[in-house]
């Protein structure tokens, strides 16, 4: 089996939702037998066939958290088992908020038919939740108005240490950092009342821009207590196992080491920040000067993220036919 890309280790990088779109991956089922496998083992686990619901769904309906989380570790799980057929195998992986769970499977934490499993479980908890928020007029605020449900937004230009430094102003009550993707962006959740305010402190500060993003619900933060608490008792029921290659944290940016560590951090994930950049720099430690990353799955987000850190390591995607066919040649090459 061929390990490496030019120059040393590949490391699997898995999207997160938001990069689905109609018909993702099925170039891929089309051309490998092991991501038709994938596939098959997700339609026998969730009860439906994925390859008509992701040929078949409108960006509307892929876009639904309890579509998405599923049909997107299908198609991500469905392009590693393509490069690994190709003899392409990781020597780490990680994945960006839901991405985390084909991590966990391509990191032996869990089973391909656990995966399923779970992210059926986890977004279904999720949908139920951010309905909920949608539905209560009051958005969980005693002052009560539809403009108070929580929300997101992308603080554009910032360092992450400053836009963490404001939220940690207790006048800014009720706003979290949730996701930080790179040293030009993080992103926030909270009350619309605080995002306001925190609009007007962060373009003080220097942010470029502040942009209210057009989201379901505020992911990774506390106001989805719900979500995690419907989620936990399907949580329980699978066995983690510990990493057999090294696997990354959204929670704390660090190496995974145990199987009941991974499962505590799942359940923490959906109530806490994505440290994305903190993983971006543990897996550049991991790697030194050699190897690639592969964005194993749809969309290109994560190879932007990694562009962001300066780091002369490529990242390339591997979520077509096209990019994996790309990539196989540039290894039979060497």
């Amino acid at each position: 089996m061929v390990e490496t890309i030019p120059g040393g280790p590949l490391v699997f990088l898995f999207p997160g939702q938001g990069a689905q779109y109609p018909g993702m991956a099925l170039d891929i089922v089309e051309t490998s037998a092991a991501a038709k496998n994938i596939f098959d083992t997700a339609g026998a686990v969730l009860g439906r066939d994925m390859v008509s619901l992701i040929r078949d769904s409108d960006a509307e309906t892929l876009k639904r958290t309890d579509i998405s989380q599923p049909a997107m570790s299908a198609a991500s799980l469905a392009a590693a088992a393509c490069l690994k057929e190709r003899g392409l195998v990781p020597a780490a992986c990680a994945g960006f908020s839901l991405g985390e769970y084909p991590a966990l499977a391509c990191a032996g934490v869990i089973t391909i038919e656990d995966c399923f499993t779970l992210t059926e479980a986890r977004g279904k908890a999720m949908q139920a939740a951010v309905d909920r928020i949608a539905a209560d007029s009051t958005g969980g605020t005693p002052d009560g108005g539809a403009d108070s449900a929580p929300g997101m937004a992308a603080v554009l230009g910032l360092a992450p240490e400053t836009v963490e430094a404001l939220i940690a102003d207790n006048s800014l009550g009720g706003l979290y950092a949730a996701n930080i993707n790179s040293p030009k962006q993080v992103v926030i959740s909270g009350t619309a009342a605080a995002l306001a305010e925190a609009e007007k402190r962060f373009k003080e500060a220097g942010a470029r821009r502040v942009l209210r993003l057009q989201v379901a619900g505020p992911f990774h933060s506390p106001f989805m207590k719900e979500a995690a608490e419907a989620f936990a008792p399907a949580l329980e029921k699978i066995t983690f196992n510990d990493p057999a290659i090294p696997l990354f944290s959204n929670v704390t940016g660090g190496r995974i080491q145990t199987g009941a560590e991974a499962k505590s951090l799942a359940l923490r994930q959906i109530v806490e920040g994505v440290r994305w950049t903190s993983e971006e720099a543990a897996i550049a430690e991991l790697l030194g000067n050699q190897g690639a990353l592969l964005e194993a799955g749809p969309g290109k987000v994560l190879q932007g993220l990694w562009k962001d850190t300066g780091s002369l390591i490529p990242c390339y995607g591997a979520g077509t036919m096209a990019e994996i066919d790309t990539i196989t040649n540039l290894i039979t090459k060497e």
